[in-house]
């Protein structure tokens, strides 16, 4: 069963507002953008949500790309982002479609499943048991 791709669109009165292609294509390029699946993107939210929670995290930014998948975790909504959470299909293959990059563009781990590559920025995953 295939996962159902998620997207989210932009107002049309925000000056910052992409043109939204029929089918989300880009008319010069043959492939849709690059998009995470309802799964990924759920166990994405469930760890901003703590991190919310924590008062560590504010504000977020999801990015489809043609080539990759961005969701951007920020401390202020002004301010760089502290993490970037990418999915790259073209490196699946190799070191994996899942990356964590630091706001200095340090990539803090890359891998295949996406629930060890976000243990580099899960606090709850590093809890010491007593």
């Amino acid at each position: 069963m295939a996962e159902e791709p998620i997207a989210f669109l932009r107002a049309a009165q925000s000056p910052a507002a992409r043109t939204v292609y029929p089918g989300g294509q880009h008319p010069d390029s043959g492939k849709p953008p690059v998009r995470f699946d309802r799964s990924e993107l759920n166990r994405i939210l469930m760890l901003y949500g703590r991190m919310v929670a924590a008062g560590e995290w504010r504000d977020y930014a999801i990015d489809f790309l043609k080539d990759r998948a961005v969701f951007s975790v920020f401390r202020r909504s002004s301010e760089v982002p502290l993490y970037r959470i990418e999915k790259n299909p073209k490196l699946e293959q190799r070191q994996g479609a899942y990356s964590v990059i630091s706001a200095t563009g340090l990539i803090l781990r890359r891998g295949h499943e996406l629930d060890r590559v976000l243990r580099v920025i899960d606090k709850s995953a590093l809890a010491v048991v007593s």
